[in-house]
């Protein structure tokens, strides 16, 4: 059984969503305020995690924080006052996977929770079966992309620690480089829709990639009247 931890201090979305799970067959830790979230996160393991932003203590960012300095793959998931377009962003700036706007479908939510978790198991038992580092990457300029683990390695071989979103988008670049990709083909192939706020998203994770690629000049990331294209060498 999948464990989630579910931090959200309004009772009674609180006890809406986390029966709603339970009946899917995940087993849920709900907690009401960040900090003690944290201590419970340090003590037991879980699968995926669902944040509030406003929370009491400890805000969702920071515990989100908190919890990328200790696992740096598991799949975050916030919830986000729906006015608050930079809520959104900065999520996914500090390492989140996604996000959902309240209020939001308890529907959409369980979809999401599958894919993450289908491609955490699948990342999981990749990984497992590669016996070195060199069996699960590719050269990106003098960078060492390791799809499976989530990592980007820079020539002085420091470690940067992707999200799931990222590692995709940079994958699906590897395997179409010097190639020209539609940003609506981008979407579709990721995000599943083209839709405004998925857009957003998307340009938040080209930004980060461009600033960790930067120091490689054989490497671009081209944006084209729309179109999106990485230029390998």
């Amino acid at each position: 059984m999948k464990k989630i931890l579910f931090v959200e201090d309004d009772p009674t979305l609180g006890f809406v969503v986390k029966d709603h799970l339970a009946l899917e067959g995940y087993e849920i830790e709900w907690i009401k305020d960040g900090q003690t979230a944290f201590e419970v996160f340090e003590k037991k393991g879980f699968d995926l995690c669902i944040f509030d932003v406003m929370l009491p203590k400890l805000d969702g960012f920071e515990l989100a924080k908190k919890v990328r300095n200790q696992d740096k793959q598991i799949p975050i998931i916030f919830l986000t006052a729906k006015s608050l377009q930079e809520d959104r962003l900065h999520a996914l700036r500090i390492g989140a996977d996604d996000y959902l706007t309240k209020p939001f479908s308890i529907e959409e939510l369980v979809l999401k929770i599958e894919v993450f978790l289908r491609r955490s198991s699948v990342t999981q038992m990749e990984s497992s079966q590669k016996n070195t580092l060199k069996d699960s990457t590719t050269n990106i300029g003098s960078y060492i992309f390791d799809a499976h683990n989530l990592s980007l390695f820079s020539p002085s071989q420091k470690k940067h620690s992707l999200t799931s979103r990222e590692a995709e988008l940079l994958e699906l670049f590897c395997k179409n480089k010097e190639q020209v990709l539609r940003r609506e083909f981008i979407l579709t192939e990721l995000w599943g829709d083209d839709d405004y706020f998925s857009s957003k998203s998307m340009d938040v994770y080209i930004s980060r990639l461009r600033k960790l690629l930067k120091s490689e000049p054989d490497v671009q990331i081209i944006n084209i009247h729309g179109i999106m294209m990485i230029a390998l060498q």
